[in-house]
């Protein structure tokens, strides 16, 4: 048994030598016994914890494989009918919104606003000339009134002037005849008279004259009474004729609204034409067939030589800006309990091997089975419970695709954090 010398300190305390362990030595083998005591039970939580956490992560994500990129694609068809002269573009080439991609010949459509120019002007010189009957007509049935009344007053005067005459002819008409009665008396008394000579014959003679002047007399009177009468009968005619123009002069409202109704109608006219015209016109731009959007041609069925009908699909053109493309993912109705509008995803396409960053855009208003050709029908007594799909719109962040990579059809995996 080997031998142990006890030494004291300074202090008084015993100092070990040999074999023994000193306090120092023990305080440090306790220190880095509890260092790893307390690094177990660390690691312990930490591997304890581990599944919760990832629960944790994997929770706050949605994900799906049944998805695929969508776009916009344009169909270009033609507007009018035409034979196909040019055609500027092929399959997959890329076109800016305005190329030109197809030439129709032009020629009959030429001909056509030229034939719709000739009948503008035609119906423009008609509807200024109805303009201008308009004052003219005002005009006209005015001066025509004011002659009217004048010779109305003038009939009427006239009228009144024969009917005079004919009063004063018939009174001498009656005077005539009364000295022609007198003289005819004169006559009879004096005939038997002279026959026994009681009278000069020169008396009787006198007599027989006088007989005849008042004969004459009568017959003159009853032709001018005859002529007075007339008169009256033409005065009458002219004054007639007076009130008839007078009449119709007092029609120029209605004269003046027919010949504005003519001028509407060939206004009328005018604008039709302006519409032939116009429409011509853009037959005649439509013969050249430009790009509506800037993307990539595809689906080109056009060929030169070619008739075309008015909405024969030609060619198609898909953009591939990013505002014409998204996300179309098809998520099972139990991954869409948080998920909402505006939540970030994560878009891995399958092509590429690489993410883009993007958000909920809307959620479909019906699963994909309801908006399909041919819905279920879960009323025939056969009904097996299927978990649904919903369509999910998904678009991609501003910038994400500079160089316009992906194209519609792609297949990606959208992740969707929701919480």
């Amino acid at each position: 048994m080997a031998n142990t010398t006890v030494e004291t300190t300074e202090n008084g305390a015993p100092k070990t030598r040999g074999t023994g362990v000193g306090p120092g030595r023990a305080r440090a083998h306790r220190r880095k016994f509890l260092g790893r005591t307390l690094a177990i039970v660390a690691g312990l939580i930490v591997v304890g914890s581990a599944p919760y956490l990832l629960y944790r992560h994997f929770a706050a994500l949605e994900s799906t494989d049944d998805a695929e990129i969508d776009g916009y694609i344009y169909p270009v068809s033609s507007r009018i009918s035409g034979y196909v002269m040019r055609v500027m573009v092929d399959d997959n080439q890329y076109v800016r919104a305005g190329t030109v991609l197809a030439q129709l010949d032009p020629q009959d459509y030429d001909v056509a606003v030229a034939t719709a120019r000739a009948t503008l002007a035609n119906d423009e010189a008609s509807a200024a000339s109805f303009a201008t009957n308009v004052p003219i007509t005002s005009i006209s049935t005015s001066s025509q009134v004011s002659t009217a009344e004048a010779e109305i007053s003038t009939a009427e005067a006239a009228v009144v002037g024969a009917q005079r005459q004919f009063e004063a002819a018939q009174a001498a008409l009656r005077q005539a005849e009364a000295n022609d009665l007198k003289a005819q008396d004169d006559v009879n008394r004096y005939k038997p008279l002279a026959a026994k000579d009681e009278i000069s014959q020169q008396q009787y003679t006198q007599a027989v004259d006088s007989e005849r002047a008042t004969a004459a007399a009568v017959e003159s009177a009853r032709a001018a009474a005859a002529a007075t009468e007339q008169s009256i009968v033409e005065a009458r005619a002219r004054l007639a004729q007076a009130q008839a123009q007078l009449k119709s002069a007092e029609t120029r409202p209605q004269q003046i609204s027919v010949q504005r109704s003519r001028a509407r109608a060939a206004q009328a006219e005018t604008q039709r034409a302006e519409a032939v015209l116009q429409q011509a016109q853009l037959n005649l731009q439509y013969t050249t067939i430009v790009a509506p959007v800037s993307g990539v041609v595809g689906e080109r069925s056009v060929q030169p030589g070619q008739n075309v009908a008015p909405g024969q699909q030609l060619m198609t053109i898909v953009p591939l800006d990013s505002k014409n493309i998204w996300v179309t993912a098809d998520f099972k109705e139990t991954q869409l309990k948080y998920m909402r509008p505006g939540q970030p995803v994560e878009v891995s396409v399958d092509t590429y091997g690489r993410t883009y960053p993007g958000h909920v855009l809307n959620i479909a208003g019906a699963t994909g089975a309801r908006s399909s050709l041919l819905p279920p029908e879960n009323a025939t007594g056969n009904y097996v419970k299927v978990v649904q799909r919903i369509p999910v719109k998904i678009v991609f962040d501003n910038g994400q695709d500079p160089k316009h990579l992906l194209r519609p059809g792609m297949s990606v995996e959208p992740t969707v954090r929701v919480r």
